[in-house]
């Protein structure tokens, strides 16, 4: 009685140990199909009633109806796919909707970012006044200022100071072909060597290879919001 049971529950991904110990209870008591009915029927309808009713009085929806994925918190690292991925390798029966553990791993994982990073802004860790270049610098320039300050893009501003877009390196090897590895150093030169011809097929300034999407955050942001932008947006 109780391995037909547990094996129905099993099979349903609905196991309750008290399920167990019912079909025990009938086998050993020796009682006949009536005892499904009543007490246990009649008894579990009245606890789904009284929970039922314990869930709508405090603001909870119950039974449970499976929700939309919601969107990550700032700072979570994993996604629904990588979630199904781990539920699926340990194949457990687990007394919590998906959903729900969803939300509770990303809870957890968002508060620990709070934890870590607090109230931090960009404000207190950015670099107030970064060196930036115009749509009409030559990319020899632009090269030797990314190269002089040490880092891997500039902001590329017109003349109000507005952003328009943005220079990496990724930008400079994808036009000097870095698929390609062999010889992609003498391309990269060739890419920023001066013509100094009036019409030319190679580009020659920053605002024909930089990147034109580009994303902003404001100054009061919190650092914690950036973990997710900089992990899939790069």
């Amino acid at each position: 009685a109780v391995l037909a049971a547990i094996a129905v529950m099993f099979a349903l991904r609905c196991l309750h140990p008290p399920g167990g110990a019912s079909a025990l209870l009938a086998a050993l008591g020796g009682v006949g199909f009536g005892f499904a009915l009543f007490p246990m029927l009649v008894d579990s309808l009245l606890l789904v009633l009284a929970g039922m009713l314990y869930n709508g009085l405090t603001g909870r929806r119950y039974p449970h109806a499976p929700q939309a994925p919601a969107a990550a918190p700032p700072g979570s690292r994993f996604s629904a796919a990588d979630l199904d991925a781990a539920l699926a390798h340990y194949n457990q029966v687990l007394d919590v909707s998906r959903d729900d553990l969803q939300n509770i791993l990303q809870y957890a994982e968002s508060a620990a970012y709070e934890r870590n990073f607090g109230q931090l802004q960009c404000a207190e860790v950015m670099s107030p006044e970064p060196a930036s270049v115009q749509f009409g610098t030559p990319l020899d320039e632009a090269w030797a200022l990314m190269r002089t300050r040490g880092v891997k893009a500039l902001p590329v501003v017109d003349r109000s100071q507005r952003v328009v877009g943005i220079l990496t390196r990724a930008d400079f090897l994808r036009h000097a072909g870095w698929e390609q590895r062999e010889g992609v150093g003498e391309r990269l030169r060739t890419l920023l060597r001066r013509d100094g011809l009036t019409h030319s097929d190679k580009p020659e300034t920053v605002g024909q290879i930089m990147t034109r999407e580009v994303r902003v955050v404001s100054s009061h942001r919190r650092i914690a919001e950036l973990v997710p932008l900089f992990a899939e947006a790069g």
